[in-house]
């Protein structure tokens, strides 16, 4: 969040005033998306002392000139390898995407299987998929412990730890030793980033380290990520290709995946 009373005192020395012109108002969203890589309408608009409708008008024009990407509720930048954005704002992202990616992963499951479902928005909707099911689920999502939370059906267990806000998930020393007493038959982690360089990466430390204990613990490793995330690095490595037992995508990728993914004997379901 903005410290509203220093920013709209530094926002007065900057341009002289309460009112701003809106290409002014542009450029100071700019700039903080620069600063904080992701921001929502509602902290903007307090910031700004306009309407949320303003500001949503200010961000779909700075779409369209490539500055950012619009998504419910506010907005970010993708570039950078630290580059870490909200969960309330990635919850509304590719989210057909997501639609696709957990409609797949339901085969990769079966009755009785224990299952770890990271905090990425693409397990929660996974979660929504899988919970027909009677399996046991291992999750560091406060997101997925609360909406499985009412199935009898389901066996629920959180891994503790400190809360993040920022990302609704169990993070830190807590979590991993939570991990380290299990093993799972299926993991589903998403990532950051994937590249034919780098392979798997993260901007988050923390949610790096929780996906980087549940491979060891995981008869089988599934990374489910959105087309956007490929051919992208990011800051925090999470493992080598030849970790994992597939990736799960929405959208076909070219020949050189399949060819590299080959060679690491890891499956790949693009279409």
């Amino acid at each position: 969040m903005f410290n509203t009373q220093n920013n709209k005192q530094h926002k007065m020395k900057l341009y002289g005033g309460n009112k701003m012109l809106p290409i002014e108002r542009r450029n100071a969203i700019k700039n903080l998306m620069s600063e904080k890589k992701s921001v929502t309408v509602t902290e903007l608009s307090q910031f700004f002392n306009v309407t949320e409708e303003t500001i949503r008008r200010d961000l779909n024009i700075l779409e369209k000139e490539g500055v950012l990407i619009r998504t419910y509720g506010g907005a970010f930048i993708q570039e950078g390898t630290l580059n870490q954005i909200d969960y309330s704002l990635r919850e509304g992202n590719h989210v057909e995407s997501k639609k696709n990616i957990a409609a797949k992963c339901i085969n990769f499951v079966q009755n009785g299987d224990s299952v770890f479902l990271d905090s990425s928005t693409t397990a929660a909707y996974i979660a929504r998929a899988l919970s027909k099911m009677k399996i046991t689920v291992l999750t560091d999502s406060l997101k997925i412990m609360t909406m499985l939370s009412n199935y009898d059906n389901i066996k629920l267990i959180g891994t503790g730890g400190e809360l993040s806000q920022r990302t609704m998930s169990f993070i830190g020393p807590g979590a991993v030793q939570s991990i380290n007493q299990y093993f799972v038959d299926v993991a589903f982690i998403s990532c950051r980033s994937i590249s034919l360089e780098n392979h798997i990466t993260d901007s988050n430390e923390y949610l790096a380290q929780v996906r980087q204990h549940i491979i060891e613990r995981s008869n089988k490793t599934f990374v489910v990520a959105d087309y956007s995330k490929f051919g992208r690095t990011s800051f925090y490595h999470i493992c080598h290709f030849s970790k994992i037992h597939a990736i799960v995508t929405d959208k076909p990728l070219d020949q050189d995946w399949h060819t590299t993914l080959n060679k690491y004997n890891v499956q790949l379901y693009d279409n």
